[in-house]
């Protein structure tokens, strides 16, 4: 498995329960997450990604565009697969040093996306981190594996 990869894009939602969008950049800080997103807080889900082949995947599949944030992911990354990484490990995410908390999640049935796709890969593909170190990350920028979980 590849040890970085590359965000294409960062995003954010400004209220939970909408999808997110796509900005230029985003300021990730220690114990809360992304700086004006709906989701950040004192919580192990303060960040989530996807990988890029995860929503490729499920793209062959509808006629829907799906788009960056379709899934709510904070990050979408190219070139990790990220959910065969383990929980607890380190990722460098463009500046920022973060934990991997969570694979996957149970997504509520009328998700936004499962309305318009009739299904949903963040429940199985994605994942969740919490920010140890300060930094920004954007499109363009490196996500790459610092250690494993038993390491």
């Amino acid at each position: 498995m590849s040890q970085t990869g590359t965000l294409i894009a960062v995003c954010i939602s400004e209220k939970k329960g909408q999808q997110k969008h796509p900005v230029d950049s985003v300021h990730l800080l220690p114990n809360h997450g992304i700086d004006g997103d709906a989701h950040a807080g004192k919580w192990y889900r303060q960040v989530s990604l996807l990988s890029q082949a995860s929503v490729d995947r499920l793209q062959e599949k509808i006629s829907t565009l799906l788009f960056p944030g379709a899934f709510a992911e904070n990050i979408l990354c190219d070139g990790l697969t990220l959910c065969e990484l383990p929980v607890g490990t380190h990722l460098r995410i463009g500046s920022a040093i973060c934990e991997i908390t969570q694979i996957g999640k149970e997504c509520h049935a009328d998700c936004a996306i499962r309305q318009q796709a009739g299904d949903c890969v963040m429940p199985r593909e994605g994942i969740f981190v919490k920010v140890l170190e300060e930094g920004f990350a954007r499109p363009g920028d490196t996500i790459s594996i610092l250690n494993g979980a038993d390491e």
